[in-house]
């Protein structure tokens, strides 16, 4: 059985730990990164992480997925407000999603509080920290069981 996850993070995630870490945390997306994949290994989940801040980007790697991963788990970042086109490309997506937010977006501003990618989502994460990571990723080993 397919137990491949991307694990997919959008822009400005690679600033994790130097951008407003009184927001964000001071881990680093290497650290997110280990975290995971220690946990993935634990699992039995074998995890593709990337980051981009390009947008085609992120939507050309969900379509990857496609035939490549059985689920993803996304931290679209500020295309989570936006992104009508990463919305349709997950809808293209057979697997289970859980999306990630290091913050809780309904605690800040307003046009944060809408997210395009959670009407695909098949769980939202939201204000646990970098450690929202992880409880994706659990959700993501139950679900493929």
């Amino acid at each position: 059985m397919n137990r491949n996850v991307f694990v997919l993070n959008g822009p400005n995630l690679n600033l994790l730990g130097q951008r407003e870490p009184h927001i964000y945390g001071s881990e680093t997306l290497a650290d997110v990164k280990a975290a995971c994949l220690a946990l993935g290994d634990a699992l039995g989940l074998d995890l593709d992480f990337r980051q981009t801040n390009r947008e085609y980007e992120l939507i050309d790697w969900v379509q990857e997925a496609r035939d490549k991963a059985a689920a993803i788990v996304i931290n679209p970042a500020a295309y989570t407000h936006t992104s009508v086109a990463l919305l349709d490309a997950l809808s293209s997506f057979d697997g289970p999603v859980i999306e990630v937010h290091i913050s809780n977006i309904h605690k800040r501003e307003e046009f944060r509080h809408h997210s395009y990618v959670s009407r695909r989502a098949d769980g939202v994460i939201a204000g646990c920290g970098t450690e929202g990571y992880q409880l994706a990723l659990r959700r993501i080993a139950t679900l493929l069981s």
